[in-house]
Parts: structure tokens; C-alpha cells; sequence
């Protein structure tokens, strides 16, 4: 048999197997959506997670506190008629462990010390792509280290990629440095959240339910504004969007877009069901009167625009972990994954006795495909009637006028410009196979080198199709605006061959549209979204936010920072660079 026609015998079957896979996997599809179609929407109530305080109050003064909190592998319901389902979980034991773990109530100012311990099991329930840059084990075990997204503080208790540990810490990652993590909140009083960050895994170990909020709390400055208080009326909502098995199990596509290159990883993940603190379309019963809503996209890579049914408004008072000057109030907002938005709703303006939230985001976004029936729906509000005209009870919060305003950074501190590119990398069939910032892969030496206590403008250059959210360890930003880019195929191809934006004369084609950020989001970010087609101008602050004043510990110690795409999928396929701070 000749060389010729054996290979096209061999591309023969090779071809087969691809419309064969193919069609299997659109009949998985298939079967995902009819079995998350029949699981009846509003018929959990959302659940308010278990809480942790991240002080302790000793003769009348509140002191640090060491908390320790494990990950677990155990079960968790996500909807009342799927069976239990297989997850990690964060707690202070196993039997208390949820998804999300447990919300960490801190006091700016108040240092809450976290020992993070691994329990997880020899082997991962969810498959993982072995041809990534992926923390390796020689002797077993799930690699995990824990990232508090926007806060502020040591390098070593950031929870860098190259951290990672195993159960008992029996094998630790090469940027390790000690079991216990320091979190000096010493930020301003905001929202964050944690979540896994271990290289090469952050995507899998997320979308298995290593998620939770953090609060840090200033009761003296927050107490005088009179917004919505309390664990009935201040509540956090973490979003993410998961498919299940007919058994329960939460399903990941195992076939890769490249399986000759990346058998597994695919660009984007997304899920069918809708899911608000451990439970797909929650309802929560609401009083007619004002509610604090902490929102988290906690989702692998789904953006959500979210707005009500009823077209009730929302005020949103914070965004990512600040406040904003002053409140605004809108209809509808986006919110990328791992963005966090802080909102108030006055349920006493329905004029409906419910209130469906409801998303519109395309996905992947901005041009991908229409929401559908099921990920449309996020939850469901359902207010008390009112009786004989009137309401119960009386709300005696409020929504200011004004609310926290913040230093401006000065002139003198600005000390350097920088162009940082996206480029997507794709295989002969148009596949993407890689994410790269700046053209460099995670582990290249660090560009971005920023002083501390400086301010820095960057330029960020989207090359891609898709809408990065960019994550800036340590750092806080000011989006400018943002820049659309003229003549960008043009633009495209000498950055494809320079790599230069400057060299590819960026003031040309950075002529086009020019948009500010989102009035909600005119505020302290340290997430935003990046458009396609676009340069988006933020600045970036190396200090405290509300003093200006250095960092109180090292903030140029090893193993560093990161900087890197939101959307996990891109994150654990080289969208990530180091961030190293000189002192």
C-alpha cells in the first residue's frame, strides 16, 4: 500500500471521528438541556451562607483571630429534584463546608489571620487538561492555593499560582512560603471574595465550588450613610452558572476544541442552569422596603445583564471592592466574571407582587450566541402584599446623596505609561489554542515592574474577539475611557510582526469612538471589562486608596503578583503575567 493512500485512509478516520465526536457531543448538549429543562425554576429558597467572623471581641476590644478553614470533597444540593452532587467545598469542618464556603466578616483595620488546609482527595472529580502549564504533584493529591480577590496585602498570602499545596502539605508548589496567610485589612471597607488559584487548575477547581465572599466592614464610616443593614437586609449574592448530569454531577465537556493539541481545554466554559448561593434559580422572600445586594459574577466565563422583569431600578452604591462618590441608579448593568457589584433595591416601588432578575448577555461576550430560556433566569423576588394599603414595618434606611469619595491620585505621583496587548492564538482550523498578554507566556521574566506608592497609566490593547475582564493583584484603577481602534485589521497585522504599539503607530489608529466607563463603574476597579477592537485607558494606583500612604509590610517580597484575564479558561492558558513591585 502506497504512502498516499494511507494517509488518506488515515485522514479518512480521522475525519469520521470528528463528525462522529462532534455529534456526540451536540447530542450531549442535547440531553444537558433537557435534563436541566425539567428541573422546575423558584422552588429553593436562596440560602444566606454560613458567616465567619475574622475578629474576636476581648474585653470590650476587638482584637485579630485565627481562622482555620478547609477544602473538602463532599456533596452539596444544588436544586431540590437533582440528586446530590460531588463538589469542593470551603469550611471550618466538612459537615459545615458549602458552596459558596462560608461569608468572612472582617473590620478595616483588624487583621484576621487564615490557616488554609487542603483535605482534598487523591484525584480530581473534574477532567483537567494535562498539556497546560499545570501545577504538578509527584505523589498525588489536588493542587490548590486560595486567592482574596481585591485585597490588599503580603505577597506571600496572595495565593500565587506557583503556591499551591496538597493535602497536609505534603507537596508544596515552588512559590510556597507558610501554611497561615495575613490579611492586614487595612483597605477600605468594600467587597472581595476568594476563590482557588492554583496554576493551570483555577478554572476546574472553581467550577467544583471553591468560592466564597469577604466583607471588610468600618462600622464608624459605613454606620452614617443609612443603607440597608443587617443579615436580613445585607445580603451577598454569588452567581455562576453550572450543567448537570442526569446523575447529579456537575458536567464538563472532556473533548477539547484542539484535542490534538489541548485534549481537553476548551476557550470558554458555560453552564445551563442559573445558580445564586449554592442553588439554581433561587426564590427569596422580600419585605416592600430596601435591600443591600453584594453581587458576585463568580462565573467561569458567563458575563450577566442583569435587570428585572418588572423594570424595577437598582442603585449601585460600590463597584469591585470601594464604594463609589455617589449613587447611581439604572435599569439594567453588566457584570463581567469576577466583577462584583453593590447594589440597593427598593422593593416598595414594584408594582408587582414578584420580580424575576433577568440576564441578557450574549455568550460567549459580546458576539456570541443569544441567551435561551434557561440562562435568561437568575432568580426570583417574590415582596409582600401590601394589606389594607399599608406595609409592615418601617424602613429606616436610606440611600444617600453622597457616599465615600476617595483621594485622587497626584501628578507627581505618575510616573510611567505602558501598552499592554491581548492576542488569541488559533490553529490551522480557527481554533484558539492560546491567550497571550504582550506576546510572552506566564513564566517570562516580569515587564511590569511598577514602584511602589506610584501611579501608572496603562494602555490596554484588545486584539481578540472576546470581552477580557482584566484583574490587577494589588493594584486599584481608574478606567479613562476607552478608545476604539481605526483601520484594525491593518493595525493587526504589523503588532502580529512587531509587537510594538508604539513602533505600529498606536496615536493613528487609537482615533476612533471614544466611551467612558459605565457610570456605575466611574469608581476604585480592580476588574474591567476589556472591548474587543478597542484600547482601554485605566490608572493604576500602587498605594492605599483612602491615605495614599506605602504599603505597612513588602510589597516587592517573592513570589510577587499577577495580573491576568478573568475568564478562567483564558487565565489557566497563559492570559496571566507577573506583577512585580519594586520598592
Amino acid at each position: 500500500m502506497d504512502m498516499n493512500r494511507c494517509l488518506l485512509i488515515f485522514l479518512f478516520f480521522c475525519l469520521a471521528y470528528i463528525v462522529l465526536q462532534g455529534a456526540a457531543d451536540s447530542m450531549t448538549d442535547e440531553r444537558l438541556h433537557k435534563l436541566v429543562s425539567s428541573l422546575e425554576m423558584f422552588v429553593d429558597e436562596l440560602p444566606d451562607m454560613p458567616r465567619l467572623e475574622g475578629y474576636v471581641l476581648q474585653h470590650g476590644k476587638l482584637n485579630p483571630t485565627e481562622l482555620q478553614i478547609g477544602m473538602f470533597q463532599t456533596k452539596w444540593k444544588f436544586h431540590r429534584d437533582l440528586p446530590r452532587t460531588t463538589v469542593f467545598a470551603y469550611g471550618a469542618s466538612k459537615e459545615t463546608a458549602s458552596v459558596p464556603g462560608p461569608t468572612i466578616e472582617a473590620i478595616q483595620g483588624i487583621s484576621t489571620l487564615v490557616r488554609w488546609e487542603n483535605h482534598l482527595p487523591a484525584r480530581h472529580f473534574l477532567p483537567w487538561d494535562p498539556t497546560l502549564k499545570t501545577a504538578r504533584t509527584k505523589h498525588g493529591g489536588v493542587p490548590a492555593v486560595v486567592h482574596l480577590h481585591g485585597g490588599i496585602h503580603e505577597p506571600e498570602s496572595d495565593g500565587n499560582s506557583q503556591a499551591w499545596f496538597t493535602a497536609g502539605f505534603n507537596e508544596t508548589g515552588p512559590a510556597w512560603k507558610k501554611p497561615g496567610y495575613h490579611y492586614n485589612n487595612i483597605q477600605h471597607p468594600g467587597n472581595l471574595w476568594y476563590h482557588d488559584h492554583a496554576l493551570g487548575l483555577t478554572r476546574v477547581n472553581l467550577l467544583a465550588g471553591l468560592i466564597g465572599a469577604y466583607v471588610i466592614r468600618n462600622p464608624e464610616v459605613e454606620k452614617p450613610l443609612g443603607l440597608p443593614s443587617g443579615p436580613e437586609y445585607d445580603r451577598n449574592l454569588i452567581v455562576f452558572d453550572r450543567s448537570f448530569a442526569t446523575d447529579g454531577s456537575i458536567y464538563m465537556n472532556s473533548t477539547g476544541d484542539n484535542p490534538s493539541i489541548h485534549p481537553q481545554w476548551q476557550p470558554e466554559y458555560f453552564g445551563n442552569a442559573i445558580i445564586v448561593n449554592g442553588k439554581a434559580w433561587p426564590y427569596m422572600k422580600v419585605k416592600r422596603r430596601k435591600y443591600r445586594f453584594r453581587i458576585v459574577n463568580a462565573s467561569n466565563a458567563r458575563f450577566y445583564r442583569f435587570a428585572f422583569n418588572n423594570s424595577l431600578s437598582m442603585t449601585h452604591v460600590g463597584s469591585d471592592s470601594a464604594y463609589l462618590s455617589m449613587p447611581v441608579t439604572v435599569k439594567r448593568f453588566l457584570l463581567g466574571p469576577s466583577e462584583l457589584a453593590d447594589i440597593v433595591i427598593d422593593f416598595s416601588n414594584s408594582r408587582t407582587d414578584d420580580a424575576i432578575l433577568m440576564n441578557d448577555a450574549a455568550y460567549p461576550y459580546p458576539t456570541g450566541d443569544p441567551v435561551d430560556d434557561l440562562n435568561s433566569m437568575v432568580m426570583k423576588f417574590v415582596i409582600e402584599r401590601k394589606r389594607g394599603g399599608a406595609v409592615r414595618g418601617r424602613d429606616e434606611s436610606r440611600i444617600p446623596e453622597k457616599l465615600i469619595e476617595y483621594h485622587r491620585p497626584r501628578k507627581e505621583n505618575l510616573t510611567h505609561t505602558r501598552y499592554i496587548t491581548m492576542y488569541e492564538y488559533e490553529s490551522a482550523t480557527g481554533d484558539p489554542t492560546h491567550l497571550f498578554f504582550n506576546g510572552l507566556p506566564y513564566e517570562a521574566p516580569a515587564t511590569e515592574t511598577p514602584r511602589q506608592g506610584t501611579t501608572e497609566i496603562w494602555h490596554l490593547i484588545d486584539l481578540t474577539d472576546d470581552n477580557h475582564p482584566l484583574h490587577i493583584h494589588l493594584g486599584l484603577f481608574l478606567v479613562l475611557h476607552q478608545t476604539e481602534l481605526l483601520k484594525l485589521d491593518e493595525f493587526k497585522s504589523c503588532m502580529q510582526k512587531h509587537n510594538d504599539a508604539l513602533r505600529c503607530n498606536i496615536e493613528k489608529h487609537a482615533k476612533g469612538k471614544v466611551m467612558p466607563a459605565p457610570a456605575q463603574e466611574r469608581g476604585w476597579k480592580n476588574v474591567f471589562k476589556m472591548q474587543p477592537g478597542y484600547m482601554t485607558t485605566i490608572l493604576v494606583q500602587f498605594s492605599l486608596l483612602d491615605s495614599e500612604q506605602p504599603y505597612p509590610f513588602n510589597a516587592s517580597a517573592e513570589p510577587g503578583y499577577v495580573y491576568h484575564c478573568h475568564i478562567l479558561d483564558h487565565e489557566d492558558n497563559e492570559m496571566m503575567r507577573p506583577l512585580q513591585i519594586r520598592s
